[in-house]
């Protein structure tokens, strides 16, 4: 760390503390060689998560829209809007250790349906028939026998 006053690139910390919120941590530095003290702050460097679309475009991760997409499958079904935070939690954790910097959109949406069908499988179907843009009822079916071959085994 460079002296403000004079520019020597060496210094020694005198003292360390966390700040306030935890967020990043307070030094007191003392040049070695004019001995001026300053303050330093050191915080931890957060790159967001982008999500690559289906027409390549980019955008930030953003939890809020799980949420809403969980709440439009759950309408009217037994499950607390704690799950749904719970699910989404469990799925930001997985993104955050699996993908470095970009994630596909395709993705998070396998994820979120792995969850769904654990859930509950009427959430599941209808996040499935809106993110998989079925076009038929043929397409529907194969869904549904998809899923009730794997409640078989």
């Amino acid at each position: 760390m460079k002296c403000p006053s004079c520019s020597y690139p060496e210094t020694k910390v005198i003292d360390s503390r966390l700040s306030s919120e935890g967020a990043s941590i307070r030094r007191r530095r003392e040049c070695l060689k004019c001995e001026k003290r300053f303050t330093t702050y050191e915080y931890v460097e957060e790159v967001p998560l982008m999500v690559v679309k289906r027409d390549g475009r980019r955008q930030p991760f953003d939890r809020k829209k799980i949420i809403s997409g969980l709440v439009k499958a759950c309408e009217k079904r037994p499950v607390s809007i704690d799950k749904m935070e719970e699910l989404t939690s469990e799925l930001e954790r997985s993104i955050q250790k699996k993908y470095d910097r970009e994630v596909n959109s395709k993705d998070i949406g396998e994820m979120i349906m792995e969850k769904l069908a654990q859930l509950d499988e009427v959430a599941y179907v209808r996040f499935a028939s809106v993110y998989r843009q079925f076009r038929d009822v043929n397409q529907f079916m194969s869904e549904l026998k998809i899923m009730l071959d794997k409640e078989k085994k």
